[in-house]
């Protein structure tokens, strides 16, 4: 089978934890391909994600490299065992550039997340209204078609949030997300009001950063708090990962340094932020008078 022209985020990690485990264990890539009977070639091809890898080739790889963390094998053969067309989003390949697919995927998989908006809403509480408006405001222009399967496509999304077993969503918004207004004042009010609905489900919460705090300025990690972090638990710890949206691309983090740096970034933003309570007034009393 050709290597993978386009690997999902979800394949590429697979690869990466099985370079992270050959490289800790001390081997080559030219022993890994000894130990399963391939090339050097397709080691590297499957550690970049490009290729697949068999469920019983991980075991022996792992075992190989003296892993014996069993919860972590078993995450990587899951994934493993995943294919095209298996999940909702798969109906938008094609349709929408391959970075929508990428998030929707990393917060399915997810056992909780951490957010943190500086501009905008979080794309998981978002009304369709809020949504269109920013799509419809992207430069160049988007055709309308892509506008609609873009806003279809994170309201579906948002569904993660409501089935029987959801992950545990918490949010850190600053005070000019709340205050922009795309689409108008109508459309932003309905999207404050809305904020309220959601954090009244017991799986959401969402703390604000208002102006006044002095504390969002005052860290080396200010810098990192312009862009949209998301921070997704994995079904184990060595799976979480981070996924930074920035203005000219989003990338996909997961080196232990970077993890801990947006960790602390989420703490900063905690720290400097109303409480729930405190945050709930504050939107409340923003939905009032827009």
């Amino acid at each position: 089978m050709p290597p993978r022209d386009n690997p999902t985020a979800r394949q590429v990690r697979l690869g990466a934890e099985l370079r992270k485990l050959r490289e800790r264990a001390g081997k080559t890539a030219r022993e890994a391909a000894g130990r399963i009977s391939t090339d050097q070639a397709r080691i590297s091809n499957i550690e970049a994600g490009r290729s697949g890898i068999s469920e019983e080739r991980i075991r022996r790889l792992a075992s190989f490299y003296a892993c014996d963390d069993e919860a972590l094998i078993d995450a990587l053969c899951a994934i493993s065992r995943e294919h095209r067309g298996q999940f909702w989003w798969d109906e938008y390949r094609g349709v929408l550039p391959p970075g929508f697919l990428d998030i929707a995927e990393l917060e399915h998989h997810a056992r909780y997340m951490r957010s943190l908006q500086p501009v905008t809403m979080p794309g998981l509480l978002q009304t369709p209204e809020y949504a269109r408006a920013l799509f419809s405001a992207a430069l160049p222009r988007l055709p309308e078609d892509e506008v609609e399967a873009r806003v279809e496509h994170r309201m579906r999304r948002a569904t993660v949030l409501d089935r029987d077993e959801p992950p545990e969503f918490a949010s850190i918004v600053h005070e000019a997300a709340l205050r922009m207004r795309p689409g108008g004042r109508k459309v932003a009010r309905a999207q404050l009001e809305y904020l309220l609905e959601a954090v009244d489900r017991p799986n959401v919460s969402l703390r604000v950063i208002p102006f006044a705090s002095e504390l969002y300025f005052a860290s080396e990690l200010y810098v990192d708090m312009a862009h949209t972090a998301l921070y997704a638990g994995g079904v184990v710890p060595q799976l979480d990962t981070v996924h930074i949206d920035a203005p000219i691309r989003s990338v996909y983090l997961d080196a232990e340094a970077e993890l801990h740096r947006c960790r602390l970034l989420l703490e900063l933003g905690q720290t400097a932020s109303l409480d729930p309570a405190e945050s709930r007034s504050f939107i409340q009393h923003l939905a009032r008078d827009m």
